[in-house]
């Protein structure tokens, strides 16, 4: 299909590429949702992949845990999904992108070096270490102001980060911070209160 002059930008599922708003540009076969955000101070239509990772961070918070949820995508599919699971299991790891590793199964290490990795917060140290060790070429952070986690040395070391800076996700952490803020400054390893 052919756009002129279209609303918004687009941004390609797996791709990341931004059209420039005044672009006249061909559009193959993209499913485009309706929301828009700002990466970098241009707009840019939110994905499925983004959705689907807030979608599990939505079932943590119902559940009683901490809102993170987080996708592993591979050619176009998701292959993982997962969210917080430190309060619903007892469990000293299960981060949203923790969750989301372990749901994939084992995989090749190929499988994780073309997959994207979507997540409604920036990574801790912990599941860094995890996309640092298999090799995941490029993270897509849903928000970054409530916590900043390693992305310095995830750039550092060759990964793409893109930041959407997406209202739902912030305002769902903070949200949760302020209802348990003892939930989540033990979810990040700090005493804070």
């Amino acid at each position: 299909m052919r756009r002129d002059k279209p609303s918004c930008v687009i941004a390609f599922p797996g791709l990341f590429e931004v059209l420039a708003l005044e672009m006249n540009v061909e559009v193959p076969n993209v499913n485009v949702c309706n929301v828009v955000h700002k990466v970098n101070d241009k707009r840019i239509t939110m994905d499925q992949f983004m959705q689907a990772a807030i979608d599990e961070a939505r079932k943590g918070y119902d559940a009683g845990g901490v809102p993170i949820g987080s996708v592993l995508v591979h050619q176009g599919i998701i292959i993982g999904r997962g969210h917080n699971q430190r309060q619903q299991r007892g469990s000293a790891i299960l981060h949203g992108e923790m969750d989301a590793l372990e749901n994939a199964g084992r995989l090749a290490a190929h499988v994780y070096r073309e997959a994207v990795l979507y997540t409604t917060l920036s990574p801790c140290a912990m599941c860094s270490g995890a996309i640092l060790l298999y090799g995941i070429p490029e993270i897509v952070i849903g928000e970054n102001s409530t916590f900043q986690g390693e992305e310095a040395l995830l750039r550092q070391r060759g990964v793409t980060l893109t930041v959407y800076d997406d209202p739902q996700c912030k305002a769902l952490m903070e949200r949760f911070i302020v209802e348990r803020p003892e939930i989540w400054y033990e979810d990040i390893g700090e005493s804070g209160m």
